[in-house]
């Protein structure tokens, strides 16, 4: 499914800005801040503001177009794949990991609806910890 269509039969309008922000988390996979997103667009926006992009990825974020990840606690990171994957943040060099082949945890049950289910994980990566030897 496109991007346009996945927006539109969530009911939020694909605006151009909305869809350059998607195209934009889809090619950076790094989980990028509200800051990064809006220094890797500004310059082919020069009009875009930072309060543009923190109410986009709000907007696609409550519309389940993409994910807010706040693994770190004091800012949000963003991810435009929503299927389900934890997140490993890694305390040294500050970079978030898609962590794949996780067993899907079970629901709660018929008394619950679950909206989302999210794994974190945090500590050191792999290249820190190589890199500390």
């Amino acid at each position: 499914m496109s991007v346009v269509q996945l927006m539109t039969d969530k009911g939020v309008k694909p605006s151009a800005l909305r869809l350059q922000i998607y195209n934009y988390l889809d090619r950076h996979r790094c989980h990028p801040t509200v800051d990064e997103i809006y220094v890797g667009l500004s310059e082919n926006f020069p009009t875009l503001s930072k309060t543009t992009v923190y109410n986009t990825v709000n907007l696609l974020a409550e519309n389940a177009i993409i994910k807010a990840i706040s693994i770190e606690g004091f800012r949000t990171r963003y991810d435009a794949n929503t299927t389900f994957h934890g997140h490993f943040f890694c305390k040294d060099c500050q970079t978030v990991y898609d962590i794949w082949n996780l067993p899907c945890p079970e629901s709660p049950g018929k008394e619950f609806e679950v909206i989302d289910t999210e794994v974190f994980y945090t500590g050191k990566c792999k290249n820190c910890l190589k890199n500390k030897k």
